[in-house]
């Protein structure tokens, strides 16, 4: 993993605190509302500067400084272009990179084909605009970024994801309250639902339903007689899907999808 988390790096309230941020991959305002509304009162009463990368003229594009109206599946090149300005004109932050990082010098020759203009022939982004985003993102005092499932549901999904970690190393914007990473998910709550033990595998702070201390932990808070909790854990999405067969799943209780179709 590149920074050893998945999750947020910072609160979705520190937008506010924010100098620059860029948003890229989600809807927000649809998906994720009130952290929308936290962006649109950064914007509109901290004069926070928005950079907006999506293929879709989305609602928040009217509160941003810059909008890059990217080709669907060029996400790499783009970040990867951002990266690359950022290290000919001298924006990196070389004491985070030589405190926090490794194999710098690789990854600076790897972005030294990544022009604006090379990314321009991929994206239909105007270079300017990739140089202006570049700038406006490394050199503020405080920048962010944030994504939904435009980002990962990809088949370059994970290289999408580690060209915006990239930006965020090469500029040492995480780690300070108003920076950071911060993923988002699909819809609201699922990180909460997550958090909470809303998942087959694990209780309530991602501890393994298969572990006993675990087991015993929650038997006493939940007031469970011992034992009573299933040591087993139970089947994700598409391992029920394959044990529907004689003596394995018997019934499904589906809303709000379609499995067939969608899936």
């Amino acid at each position: 993993m590149a920074v050893g988390s998945a999750a947020m790096s910072n609160t979705a309230a520190e937008v506010v605190e924010s100098d620059v941020f860029m948003l890229t991959g989600s809807n927000v305002s649809e998906n994720h509302p009130i952290i929308a509304l936290q962006m649109k009162k950064a914007v509109q009463k901290h004069g926070a500067k928005l950079i907006v990368v999506d293929p879709r003229r989305i609602e928040m594009v009217n509160y941003a400084a810059l909008y890059l109206p990217i080709k669907p599946g060029s996400d790499v090149p783009v970040f990867s272009a951002m990266a690359h300005v950022i290290l000919k004109e001298n924006l990196h932050n070389p004491q985070f990179i030589a405190e926090r990082t490794e194999n710098f010098e690789a990854f600076a020759a790897s972005m030294e084909k990544f022009t604006p203009e090379y990314a321009e022939a991929i994206s239909g982004i105007d270079h300017q605009l990739i140089i202006d985003a570049a700038r406006m993102y490394a050199t503020a005092g405080k920048s962010a970024i944030y994504w939904a499932l435009g980002i990962p549901e990809s088949t370059h999904g994970t290289a999408n994801a580690l060209s915006l970690i990239n930006l965020a190393l090469l500029t040492g914007q995480i780690g300070r309250r108003g920076t950071g990473l911060n993923p988002l998910r699909g819809q609201n709550n699922v990180q909460g639902a997550s958090d909470s033990g809303a998942m087959p595998w694990h209780y309530p702070g991602y501890q393994t339903v298969d572990n006993e201390q675990n087991a015993q932990r929650w038997e006493k808070t939940w007031n469970i007689e011992p034992g009573g909790l299933n040591r087993q854990r139970g089947l994700t999405t598409t391992e029920i899907l394959s044990a529907v067969h004689p003596g394995g799943v018997q019934a499904l209780y589906i809303m709000g999808e379609n499995p067939m179709m969608s899936e």
